[in-house]
């Protein structure tokens, strides 16, 4: 994902950074671009799971309560939908002020 990323123009994210929340605990996103509080995540064909999925949720959760932005990346949205994908995190580093 962060190869493709790049490739379609996006600045380079930083895989797996450490996102420390007031509370102490650390979250890693999948890949981030920590300057703009924005991540992508990858959720694969295990996030199906119901157990897999609530953690996810959760982290996304206290990751948003923090002030970070993240944006979901399917099977689907890997393959025929990563135009619409890429748009997505385009527009939210633009949010974020990102200037192209």
């Amino acid at each position: 994902m962060r190869a493709r990323l790049v490739l379609a123009g996006l600045p380079r994210p930083v895989p797996q950074f450490p996102v420390r929340l007031p509370s102490g605990l650390v979250l890693h996103p999948d890949v981030a671009w920590p300057e703009y509080r924005v991540g992508a995540e990858y959720d694969g064909e295990w996030h199906g799971e119901d157990r897999a999925l609530d953690l996810d949720r959760r982290r996304g959760n206290k990751l948003t309560s923090n002030e970070w932005l993240i944006v979901h990346a399917t099977k689907h949205r890997m393959g025929r939908g990563f135009p619409g994908f890429v748009r997505e995190v385009r527009d939210t580093l633009i949010a974020r002020g990102w200037r192209p």
